[in-house]
């Protein structure tokens, strides 16, 4: 690392030299005509080297999860062949030894399930491009899902609890799924209507994130990027204030979305409302993932945008040079970077910023993930057998229940299956073999997940320091999702481009392209 001294010779003379005081110096000696056209080379050598500088800058990205990994894609892809942008080197710094953050997977008993980030949504299009692109297979639930059992459990009972019926006659299934459906609207009522019809008015707004160039900005702050799809007053209030605002049923609002807020964020109704509606979204029909597993999607695209990938490499700090970011790691090494981006959050990382920068305070909700292989006890539930418990329990909002949700991943056999348990705090293994007749294998897993949302949310920027230190999971305080963070990182790539080369002038946005009309009319919540 160097130190104050060396760092205030190389902001004054690294790659900035002057050509007057160098062109005097070189004609003190004896042999003027000889001296002075040995200046004008270096001068010329030296200006040379610096154009080449400006017109190939290092990028580098802290992160590898989806924002990193889409950031540097986007980057490649907005930049056409040939051009300055083309040219730039990037490199990717990712403190782990395998790729992906917040997308990753889990191997128990030989098989791999979803640890991290797990669903997609069917409107998704970055997503959609990336599996699209890599060559990536989608994992669709099974027709079985349809009839998909779920229960609300209160820590004394089910409050709510949907009909089962095994069978694999697809025509018994849809029936089932349709007395389901009736079961919920004679406890729920039209309220549930209201709630999709909230859900698909946010998702619509969301949509404009896709436009071409030519009807959308590049936005600096993420209040701006809010504003312009009109999605900010969400983050104003929280998702209850909005639920009443559309007259939701009091009871839909504590028993059925609580379950849905407390799966997909570990939190409560009282959390932003533009994240309540993202969580909302997140529990319709369409979803999707990876087979193989998500991280695929941040794999496949490094791999392919002609990045240098530094595993087990932290940054431990950035010094602003004026024309350069020098990073430290934890390999002792340093690196000059004219844009640097960071693509994770900041909230629990350490790294030490010269001159110092200023964000909101912020939290991130830790979400604990307990996968076990083994069969459920139905004495917990005050059943007789397991067939009995429902394929997915959620739980109503109250402190001294010990997990928010329990679902099978897996069924190898009527004694033996794979569960995936999801509580604000870790499960001691006195806990578990309450719940649990029979654990084969357990393994935990404690996510920073998200962000611990509050309304009104307040935003850091997506510029820190108004030059080329970049922010992209600025964006989470507004909603944490593998599709956000794409977004987010969509828009800081061109944020980069603009700002070091002038406007990026694409006629439409690549992601448009990869779709049909058809599918963008109709594709449906």
């Amino acid at each position: 690392m160097l130190n104050d001294q060396r760092r205030i010779k190389l902001l004054g003379l690294n790659r900035k030299l002057n050509c007057f005081l160098l062109v005097g110096w070189l004609s003190l000696p004896v042999a003027p005509k000889m001296s002075s056209i040995l200046a004008i080379i270096i001068c010329l050598l030296a200006l040379f080297t610096q154009s080449q500088s400006l017109s190939s800058p290092t990028v580098c990205i802290i992160g590898s999860g989806i924002a990193g990994s889409s950031l540097a894609h986007f980057l490649r892809s907005y930049s056409p062949p040939n051009s300055p942008p083309s040219a730039a080197r990037i490199l990717l710094f990712e403190r782990n030894g395998i790729v992906g953050g917040r997308m990753a997977t889990v191997t128990i008993s030989g098989e791999t399930f979803e640890a991290g980030a797990s669903i997609l949504h069917p409107m998704n299009y970055h997503a959609s491009n990336f599996t699209k692109l890599l060559n990536l297979k989608r994992r669709i639930p099974p027709t079985s899902m349809s009839s998909f059992s779920l229960g609300i459990w209160n820590g004394n009972k089910f409050v709510f609890k949907t009909m089962t019926f095994e069978s694999k006659n697809p025509f018994v299934q849809k029936i089932v799924s349709f007395a389901n459906s009736l079961y919920m609207l004679l406890r729920y009522g039209f309220s549930l209507f209201k709630m999709n019809s909230f859900v698909e008015v946010t998702v619509n707004k969301f949509l404009k994130y896709y436009q071409s160039f030519e009807t959308r900005p590049t936005f600096e702050t993420v209040d701006e990027m809010l504003q312009w799809a009109g999605l900010y007053n969400l983050t104003t209030c929280t998702l209850q204030e909005e639920l009443v605002n559309v007259a939701l049923s009091p009871l839909l609002i504590q028993e059925l979305v609580t379950v849905i807020t407390r799966i997909n964020y570990g939190q409560s109704v009282y959390i932003s409302g533009l994240a309540g509606a993202v969580s909302l979204a997140g529990s319709g029909g369409g979803l999707w993932s990876i087979e193989g597993g998500n991280w695929q999607m941040a794999s496949g695209l490094i791999n392919r945008s002609d990045i240098e990938l530094h595993l087990h490499e932290e940054i431990l700090s950035i010094f602003n040079l004026g024309e350069y970011y020098e990073l430290n790691s934890t390999k002792g090494r340093s690196y000059m970077c004219e844009v640097t981006a960071i693509a994770t959050p900041l909230d629990e990382l350490n790294i030490q910023f010269t001159p110092p920068i200023s964000i909101p305070e912020r939290q991130l909700q830790h979400t604990h993930a307990t996968f076990v292989r083994g069969l459920l006890n139905p004495g917990y539930f005050g059943l007789q057998t397991v067939s009995e418990i429902p394929e997915l329990v959620g739980t109503i909002e109250d402190p001294d229940l010990p997990f928010s949700s329990i679902s099978i991943l897996k069924r190898h056999n009527e004694t033996d299956m794979t569960y995936k348990v999801f509580s604000r705090k870790a499960m001691p293994d006195s806990l578990l073999d309450n719940i649990f007749s029979v654990r084969k294998e357990t393994i935990r897993i404690d996510w920073g997940a998200y962000p611990h949302y509050k309304a009104p949310e307040v935003f850091a920027p997506f510029i820190l320091d108004g030059q080329h230190l970049y922010y992209v999971n600025a964006f989470e305080n507004a909603a944490s999702t593998m599709e956000t963070s794409a977004v987010a990182a969509e828009n800081v790539a061109r944020l980069i481009l603009s700002r070091l080369f002038g406007e990026v002038s694409l006629s439409t946005s690549y992601f448009m392209s990869s779709f049909s009309d058809d599918e963008l009319l109709h594709a449906e919540l």
